[in-house]
Formats: C-alpha cells, structure tokens, sequence
C-alpha cells in the first residue's frame, strides 16, 4: 500500500469485549486500517454502516440475535457495501461464507500477519465494482489447512470425490497437485459449481471438463472418461447421458 492510498476506514464487529480491545490493538499497527468504530451485535453494525459507510467490516461470526452470515447477507444488498472479512473462532461457516463474497475468512486468535494478508486482499479489491447480478458460480473456496483457513481459486480444483460430509479437493498449482477436505455434501457443492466448467460424472465425482482428454466405452453399457493423466474414471449411469451429450454424442 503506498503512502498516497487512503486507508481503509474499518468497522469491528463482534460481541466480546476483549475480541473487540485485542483486533483494535493488532489494527493499530497495520496502516492500512482506520477504525471508525466498533459494535458489539448485528443490528448496531448494520445501523453504523449506514451512518459510517466504512471501507471494511471486520466481522465475528456467530453474535446474539443477527449473526455475521445475515449481516453480511444484509450488506451485500447494498450499492456501496463494504469489504467484509470474517473474524471467527470456528472454521466450519467458510462454505457459507464464500457464498457472501467475503474478501477473507481469519481464524480467532488472530495473528496479525494473518490479518494484514487479508487487509492486502481487501486493498487489492478496493475501486473494484461488484453489482448485485454477479456470476451466481462458486469463484473461490476457502478450505481448513494447519491452523488457518486458505483460499482456492475454483480454476485451480481438477477433481472433486465425495467422502461421507466431506468432499476432497484435488488442486493443482504450477506442477504441484495437493488434495484438501472440505465440509460439503457433493450435490450441495456441484449446485454452486459452473456446470460449464464442471461436470459430475459419477455420485462420487465431480471433473473439470477442461481435464477430459476424451470418452471410452468399455462395453455392456459402460462408459469411462479418460483424463489428461491417461487415469480413467468410470461414468455412473446416472450421469452417462449428461456427459455424453458434453461430448456432442
């Protein structure tokens, strides 16, 4: 951030005191923050952001009465809505996080390089014009890993498998591939995904249509799709007819 770039007039959310005095504190020391104002509860945050019309909310996750999730909603409604960064101590809200358009998703306690990256995320955005009739499809994920949560880039993820409530990312950077769990339902995952980009293949399986290499028949009826990799998949019959017709068959 340079030193001619306002910094971002920043609103904290959250209903613990000591929550509240502790990321006033690690904002303190990050330039590229003002804070205006804090509020302890839902409807006070809405309420100072119409009057404050901060930058960014920094905003706990689960409060009495109105929560951080139908805040955010709430926000979104707006013309000039403000960056939101979640600030929680549970990971499990990032699925519906995401669907919010939330700049970033830090984990209690929160460290202040933690912090200052995602301030960069919310610096980066800045000037950005996001209107209500946005791209309904999935364009991030943010998945548990250690002892944060990372942000995934849905044009990295290849492959998805179902396990049990979990869904197992396979994502591929550079020519590094590394697979993450995610708390999902795969049917709950794939109504988010842009089908022209992916398609479920089996009950079991969701692939990046730009990773097929071609379709095999293997007989009686069964069908495989061959990746780039020359691994092959088995189609479920469920799904046959919806890939076929990708390929034009």
């Amino acid at each position: 951030m340079s030193e001619d770039t306002p910094a971002l007039r920043t609103l904290i959310v959250d209903d613990e005191p000591l929550a509240v005095e502790r990321m006033q504190v690690i904002c303190a020391k990050l330039p590229a923050l003002n804070v205006v104002g804090t509020a302890s509860d839902g409807e006070a945050a809405l309420r100072l952001v119409e009057a404050l019309a901060p930058d960014l909310v920094l905003l706990d996750m689960t409060m009495p009465g109105l929560d951080g999730l139908e805040v955010a909603r709430r926000l979104a409604q707006h013309e000039q809505r403000p960056a939101i960064i979640f600030v929680t101590a549970h990971d499990h809200f990032a699925v519906e996080a995401f669907d919010t358009d939330a700049v970033d998703y830090v984990l209690k306690p929160v460290a202040q390089e933690r912090l200052a990256r995602a301030i960069d995320r919310a610096v980066a955005r800045r000037g950005e014009t996001r209107s209500k009739t946005e791209s309904e499809w999935l364009r991030e994920l943010w998945v548990p890993h250690r002892s944060e949560l990372i942000r995934i880039e849905t044009s990295q993820v290849s492959r998805i498998d179902a396990e049990r409530d979990y869904v197992r990312l396979y994502v591929s950077t550079g020519d590094q591939q590394r697979t993450y769990l995610l708390l999902q339902t795969i049917a709950g995952l794939e109504q988010r995904l842009d089908p022209d980009q992916f398609i479920r293949i089996h009950r079991s399986t969701i692939l990046r249509k730009d990773g097929i290499r071609g379709l095999r028949h293997d007989g009686l009826g069964v069908w495989s799709v061959e990746l780039e990799d020359g691994e092959a998949l088995r189609i479920g019959r469920t799904y046959l007819p919806k890939v076929k017709a990708m390929a034009g068959r």
